[in-house]
């Protein structure tokens, strides 16, 4: 496997990850979730990709406890998780909403991560993502609650 460096940090990340898009939860239990991390971890794989709205949050819940399961060191593996679409307020392409609020205002997202920490059992995940831009909220909003939520140590990179 080859490593690349995570931006300019010092963190190496695998060039190949493990998603669980459409696969955990809907297609696979925890027992083959278990048996896909383990082969990834064999063949050199270091990441591993997730986002709450897969499966309406229940893939990062799948892959947590399969992680659990491994019994592997967080120094072992990077997880990431996404956040755009939310849980169960829309579908890929549709424009999303929670109670009139756009979903990476700052209110969804300190509330967000604390949802997905709790789904994967972590108490912080590698990298954080914006799913998607969200033209309906200032940049600098976005921004200040993403670095916000790494200075609380919820999450240790974000983009």
């Amino acid at each position: 496997m080859r490593y690349r460096r995570l931006g300019r940090s010092g963190l190496q990340i695998s060039e190949l990850s493990l998603g669980s898009w459409v696969t955990y939860h809907n297609q696979v239990d925890v027992a083959a979730a278990k048996e896909m991390l383990a082969a990834a971890f064999d063949a050199g794989v270091n990441f591993f990709d997730n986002a709450e709205a897969y499966a309406d949050g229940q893939s990062e819940t799948l892959m947590g406890e399969a992680l659990r399961q491994l019994g592997r060191s967080p120094l072992d593996y990077l997880v990431s998780t996404k956040f755009f679409w939310g849980l169960g307020r829309g579908r890929p392409g549709e424009r999303p909403r929670i109670n009139g609020q756009d979903t990476l205002n700052r209110k969804y997202l300190m509330q967000a991560i604390d949802g997905s920490l709790e789904r994967l059992g972590l108490d912080f995940v590698d990298l954080l993502f914006c799913h998607r831009a969200d033209p309906q909220t200032p940049i600098e909003e976005t921004v200040r609650a993403m670095s916000d939520i790494v200075s609380s140590g919820k999450a240790l990179y974000w983009g």
